[in-house]
């Protein structure tokens, strides 16, 4: 992953109706839910609704698949872990290590 698309998939979860939707679709797991099912868990307009979802599927977030006449929305468990470890990989990247551990929790042990 690069920095421009962490950045959209960030930028798509910095809107509290944003991600109250892709909660709701982590909780829902693989079997996801419909734009329906979506509607009434959050209390959202179907308009705006809508709004949100495009954007959470534009920043590939959440996997949209046809059924019938039915749209199942379902988070992209895949690209949500991966946004999580372009964060973290840079963990305590400028901690001095020693072989005995890091010294930044040997002072704070004293």
């Amino acid at each position: 992953m690069d920095i421009e698309e962490a950045s959209q998939g960030f930028a798509a979860l910095g809107s509290e109706a944003r991600l109250e939707v892709l909660l709701t679709l982590v909780k829902a797991g693989q079997a996801g839910l419909t734009v329906g099912d979506i509607q009434s868990r959050t209390s959202m307009a179907a308009s705006t609704l809508a709004h949100h979802l495009k954007f959470l599927a534009s920043a590939g977030l959440i996997v949209q698949e046809k059924a019938g006449r039915a749209v199942i929305n379902r988070a992209a468990f895949d690209h949500l872990e991966g946004l999580a470890g372009y964060i973290m990989k840079e963990c305590c990247a400028d901690e001095q290590c020693m072989p005995d551990g890091c010294a930044s929790n040997k002072e704070s042990e004293t």
